[in-house]
């Protein structure tokens, strides 16, 4: 293990993607599962994500999901990866946020998106339109104003029971989203690791503009992306099949489908476009074995100077995601926790 490699912390975020002949409802089952397995192999933080009427994804209301892994949990970091802020009232998600904080007291963290519902009829049934993120500094200084009690918008008005406590608040961010986190002094979750001069160039300016806040002294740099070890560099291509289809299919038919297995999807005859498409979705992962997966992760490491690595991988077996998870903590060292995922007891 490189020296980089050891000194970076390993984290988990999973999307809740649906799979082909299973529903939404067990794809939020299997993200608490797996919860409890990243916990039990030592990862530092399981983040859930958001999103909005997509047929493949389940999860839609993040802080819901964080309260059931937390409560299936017992020692490992929960959050979000990420709350998207434009759709939602800033005083609403630091309610929600302090009730978190509230039962699962030092283990929940805040990850904020600046995305707002990708169709007109998204963000019509949110009550937001196209513009709803052009003032998103404003609403992030506002959100974090209930937490510290700063805010003055609303006199009288308190975010109870979260103002006064410390839920350290992360930005995703690419591009002006890192200038962003750097001015607010917030932590940076950016990815991906396929595009690495967008990545490196991201690193780069947040850590130049950064000014210290009452939330970060210094800059602190989460690499999120797609990584996927297996017994052979083949296995490890075939976990990314799935999501390079869904991602190809989406972008031909406008619609984002439940995960399908790698064999179905290998066996497809796919239209030019759709060829295309899905090639270049399969490249510039992390993927291979235990050793071509370790200098990878330690040249990425290197070179971004990462703090923390996020891992984002979606697929249809979730026996091999497993396995992958299993395979990545060896590769960073990490100690298992003592206590069997309560899945398994």
């Amino acid at each position: 293990m490189s020296s980089a490699i050891a000194s970076t912390r390993f984290s988990v975020l999973d999307r809740s993607r649906i799979r082909t002949g299973h529903d939404g409802p067990q794809a939020l089952r299997d993200s608490v599962r797996l919860a409890q397995e990243a916990e039990a192999l030592g990862y530092h933080r399981f983040w859930v994500a958001e999103h909005h009427s997509v047929p493949g994804v389940a999860g839609s209301a993040p802080t819901v999901l964080a309260a059931a892994v937390a409560a299936a949990t017992a020692t490992i970091r929960v959050g979000t990866g990420g709350v998207m802020l434009p759709n939602h009232q800033p005083l609403l998600v630091a309610e929600q946020f302090g009730v978190l904080e509230s039962l699962f007291p030092g283990r929940i963290d805040m990850g904020l998106g600046r995305s707002v519902g990708f169709t007109d009829g998204i963000r019509k049934a949110l009550g937001r339109d196209r513009t709803a993120a052009e003032d998103f500094p404003g609403q992030l200084t506002e959100l974090l104003g209930w937490l510290d009690g700063t805010q003055r918008s609303h006199p009288q008005v308190h975010a109870l029971p979260a103002e006064g406590l410390r839920i350290p608040p992360f930005l995703l961010a690419t591009g002006e989203g890192a200038g962003i986190a750097a001015a607010a002094g917030l932590p940076l979750v950016v990815g991906d690791l396929r595009g690495r001069e967008k990545l490196l160039r991201a690193v780069e300016r947040y850590r130049s503009e950064f000014r210290p806040s009452t939330w970060a002294a210094e800059p602190y740099v989460v690499v999120a992306g797609t990584i996927a070890v297996a017994g052979s560099r083949e296995e490890a291509r075939r976990i990314l099949i799935p999501e390079a289809w869904s991602m190809a299919h989406s972008r031909t038919h406008g619609s984002f489908p439940p995960l399908a297995p790698a064999d179905r999807i290998e066996a497809r005859t796919m239209t030019e476009k759709e060829r295309v498409l899905y090639e270049k979705g399969m490249r510039g992962h992390l993927y291979g074995t235990q050793d071509e997966v370790a200098a990878g992760l330690g040249s990425v490491i290197e070179e971004t100077g990462a703090d923390e690595v996020l891992v984002t991988t979606s697929t249809y077996d979730r026996v091999a995601l497993l396995g992958s998870l299993r395979r990545l903590a060896r590769i960073a060292g990490l100690t298992p926790h003592r206590t069997a995922p309560a899945a398994t007891r």
